[in-house]
């Protein structure tokens, strides 16, 4: 079984490997790939593999925009870091997805259903796609987010945040006068903010719009940010973002 991964977390990528690898499945791993575009040249360029795991979250865009640019007969498995209320779509259309963290037993139960089904291709008409889309885009309110202090948790409105980091695998957030810890992963956190308000930059990066005081040109075609109480951290915009970034600037 040729198997081909889409993901734009590496630590993400790498746990899907390591859980197919203790699976009994025989399979060959063909390539990670972690951008739209990227993705759109590989299926130009290659066969479609047996099995596609697609993140929905990629590094330029989500991953539904492939199927505007490129057809793909493999049958694919969604990954997602959206909340419950989000996959519900994908349970009405039945597509097939796994919720981040992928656990061992929810993907030696998708490849079982992947092997037992007679189906060869995957069912995403542009109904399904709109519906799925619509979903993900849903602006949903959220005004405060749990955050650890000490051996305690409060909760701090969203309102403080200033941005966001992943540092050795913890969620940090920062507001003009503290750093919290943060219970969730930079995707789950991102998928429950206005997304009006709040960009992520890069893989481990958010920022709030109204904490950015300068942008600075950067080399490779990058922006680098200045931010209010930056603690030690550098934000450069990621060079697949960049331009999507300054019309979300100028929105």
């Amino acid at each position: 079984m040729k198997i081909l991964i889409i993901e734009d977390e590496p630590r993400a990528a790498r746990q899907l490997e390591n859980l197919l690898h203790k699976t009994s499945f025989n399979y060959e791993l063909l390539d990670v790939i972690d951008t739209v575009e990227d993705t759109v040249i590989w299926f130009k360029e290659n066969s479609d593999p047996d099995l596609v795991f697609m993140d929905i979250q990629l590094a330029d865009g989500l991953s539904f925009e492939i199927f505007q640019k490129i057809e793909i007969e493999a049958p694919i498995i969604f990954t997602t870091a959206f909340d419950q209320y989000a996959i519900q779509a994908f349970k009405v259309n039945s597509v097939d997805y796994l919720l981040k963290p992928v656990q061992q037993e929810d993907l030696e139960t998708a490849l079982n259903k992947f092997q037992k089904s007679n189906t060869n291709s995957n069912n995403l008409s542009s109904d399904v796609l709109k519906e799925l889309l619509g979903s993900l885009q849903t602006p949903q309110e959220r005004a405060g987010i749990l955050v650890k202090e000490g051996n305690s948790f409060v909760q701090i409105r969203i309102s403080e945040l200033l941005y966001v980091y992943s540092q050795d695998s913890i969620t940090f957030g920062v507001t003009n006068t503290k750093r919290y810890i943060i219970d969730e992963t930079i995707d789950q956190l991102f998928n429950s903010l206005d997304q009006t308000k709040f960009y992520k930059i890069n893989r481990g990066q958010i920022v709030s719009k109204f904490s950015i005081q300068k942008i600075d040109p950067y080399f490779n075609h990058r922006v680098k940010l200045v931010l209010s109480n930056p603690r030690d951290q550098e934000f450069i915009v990621s060079r697949q973002k960049t331009s999507d970034f300054k019309s979300w600037m100028n929105s």
